[in-house]
């Protein structure tokens, strides 16, 4: 008899219990459902524009290896019209940089590197970005655009390809002693097994 009494107390007790908070449950559960289902759809959504971008990628290859450059060109824009933020689109992005560069096209490797630059922020392709950018400002001789593409905020690891391409362009500028003062930051920063370390010592000494 008590157990009995004591099951019909816990079946009350629920029953309170499920009138007063299972609504609330109930939705946190939707909710939580819902959050779980968009994140498996924008995955599949990745994945997809991932696929669909890796083919017009290999269309935009193949028609640069073969010097179709306007076939070439339309990939590009293809690519950065569809799927801007996929890393196919901005690997081609650089590669039509680095062959406008090659091509003596500076203004367009411009345009091209201003593109990655404003849709990729992690500190690697920042970095990519910042050097190339300062490398086709000094062909142009244009120095203080160089530097200033240069001063882009990096962790630690990245600073020395920054330092290194900035003392490069103060001594373009004959200033000797700023970009030794500049070099030096940059072995400071790197490891002491760092194959820049090397490349590096060599503009010190070539300006000491």
């Amino acid at each position: 008899m008590v157990v009995h009494i004591q099951d019909e107390q816990e079946v009350a007790n629920f029953k309170y219990f499920w009138q007063r908070w299972g609504r609330w449950i109930f939705a946190i559960l939707v909710i939580l459902s819902l959050a779980y289902l968009g994140y498996v759809l924008y995955q599949s959504h990745l994945r997809s524009n991932d696929e669909k971008a890796a083919v017009i990628f290999e269309t935009f290859v193949t028609q640069a290896g073969a010097n179709n450059m306007a076939e070439s060109k339309k990939a590009l824009i293809q690519l950065q019209e569809k799927y801007p933020e996929t890393m196919n689109t901005t690997q081609a992005t650089l590669m039509m940089a680095g062959s406008a560069f090659d091509d003596g096209k500076y203004d367009e490797a411009i345009r091209h590197l201003q593109w990655v630059k404003a849709r990729q922020h992690d500190d690697l392709l920042q970095t990519i970005v910042a050097q190339r950018l300062a490398s086709v400002y000094l062909q142009q001789s244009k120095y203080n655009e160089a530097l200033q593409a240069l001063d882009v905020k990096v962790t630690d690891a990245f600073k020395p390809v920054l330092l290194e391409t900035k003392g490069d362009v103060l001594q373009a500028q004959k200033k000797n002693a700023e970009a030794v003062a500049i070099y030096q930051q940059a072995l400071n920063l790197l490891s002491k097994d760092s194959v820049q370390r090397e490349f590096i010592q060599l503009k010190i000494s070539s300006l000491s």
